[in-house]
């Protein structure tokens, strides 16, 4: 069993004194990718917030690289290694590509920089470029490329694919599967094409309502596509009952 980088333990998370997430139990192992699935408003992004200390928690407990994680300094997570590629990216639309390869790393690291360019090469011929002047796949590319400089240890993404055409997400979701293999980074995909994410995770965790209704191997979620269609779209008998097997 890889070691567990990332773990939730009766997680309830919102606004306003209002829970968006309930009782959540959620783990991410070195080297795993864990996909966190569910339909809009189900509580996928609060729970993001909620992991790296943007969101505070309102009970239960998140401890990251073996740390309990508070929502007084998420930037201090940051630099320990946990990061946070949100689903508005996170990028300058009038600076350009250098320039955000060049502050997401304070050291000067040519080694690191170019094993991530070597990731993705569409970015080496745009450096010069403005980030408004990019198209959304190439947007995306660069967003995870300024995390991956830092050499995290656990990656969260939050809809890599959204606005992107499924060529672009077939393509990018396999290399955030080598990469989590090829370097021990524990990552969290939240992800609206289910199929996709599906085929390049170990396990997923479907949200509903806030609450996690099904959770179980990847491959096997896929197998039973029925029950987890039901999960998706909140049948009575998964929205009657938040207790699942193999969320953690």
């Amino acid at each position: 069993m890889p070691d567990t980088l990332l773990r939730a333990e009766g997680l309830t998370a919102g606004y306003n004194g209002v829970p968006a997430i309930r009782d959540l139990d959620l783990s991410v192992g070195e080297g795993e990718v864990v996909s966190l699935l569910g339909p809009n408003g189900a509580g996928k992004t609060t729970t993001l917030l909620a992991l790296v200390g943007l969101v505070p928690a309102m009970a239960g407990t998140v401890t990251a690289l073996g740390e309990r994680v508070t929502h007084k300094r998420p930037h201090l997570l940051a630099r320990r290694g946990v990061r946070l590629v949100p689903d508005d990216r996170g990028i300058f639309y009038g600076l350009s590509v250098r320039d955000h390869l060049r502050l997401a790393r304070r050291r000067a690291d040519s080694v690191r920089r170019a094993a991530v360019l070597d990731r993705f090469p569409a970015l080496a011929e745009l450096e010069s470029r403005k980030v408004g002047l990019l198209s959304g796949g190439e947007q995306q590319m660069l967003a995870i490329a300024v995390a991956l400089l830092a050499a995290p240890r656990v990656l969260m993404v939050d809809e890599m694919s959204l606005g992107l055409a499924p060529k672009i997400v077939q393509a990018m979701l396999p290399a955030i599967r080598d990469l989590a293999r090829e370097e021990g980074i524990a990552v969290l995909l939240v992800e609206q094409h289910v199929e996709l994410a599906l085929a390049v995770s170990d396990r997923a965790v479907v949200l509903n309502h806030g609450r996690a209704v099904l959770a179980g191997q990847a491959a096997d979620l896929l197998a039973g596509r029925d029950r987890l269609e039901s999960a998706y779209f909140g049948a009575d008998e998964f929205a009657a009952d938040s207790v699942v097997e193999g969320v953690s």
